[in-house]
């Protein structure tokens, strides 16, 4: 069941990047992208990437929610959903996409991929961190707070009201 559902989750993340260039108007490629992005969170959360999984589903939905927003606020067209051309000079970029596309999977078949040397760890998610940061995951993890404190400041502290203010 979970190899059906990955290939399902799989076909409906490219379909909705694809979905990204070929629709006419900006809101509607906005929520392609979500749509693909969420697939992508769930195939993480299906290979056992908790952590990724729902980070990845948290922030896009996040980042397109709020770039409707913006879109919807600041564009000519009401809402973002006139029609209107989302690539510029079409065959170049038609041409420089293929060749990547070609590229890459190519990659995927030449690469020598190393074997699977034991079980699986008990936490990927820590493994991961591990594997990614080293022994300064802990150091990270202080600076994203840190990171998170300072922007909740600054929203705060450039706010009408000020600090003191109630």
């Amino acid at each position: 069941m979970s190899g059906v559902l990955f290939w399902v989750l799989s076909l409906v993340a490219v379909a909705g990047g694809v979905a990204v260039f070929v629709v006419d108007s900006m809101a509607r490629a906005t929520f392609a992208l979500l749509a693909s992005l969420l697939a992508v969170g769930g195939t993480l959360l299906l290979v056992g990437l908790r952590y990724l999984g729902v980070l990845v589903v948290l922030m896009m939905v996040m980042e397109m929610l709020i770039m409707a927003v913006f879109m919807i606020m600041y564009m000519m067209n009401p809402g973002g959903l006139t029609p209107m051309t989302m690539v510029h000079n079409q065959r170049g970029a038609i041409a420089i996409a293929a060749s990547v596309f070609v590229l890459l999977s190519a990659g995927v078949f030449v690469t020598p991929w190393p074997r699977r040397q034991g079980p699986p760890p008990a936490d990927p998610t820590h493994a991961l961190g591990l594997a990614i940061m080293g022994q300064q995951t802990l150091v990270m993890m202080v600076i994203g707070v840190a990171i998170l404190a300072t922007m909740i400041s600054t929203v705060v502290l450039a706010t009408h009201r000020g600090r003191y203010d109630r």
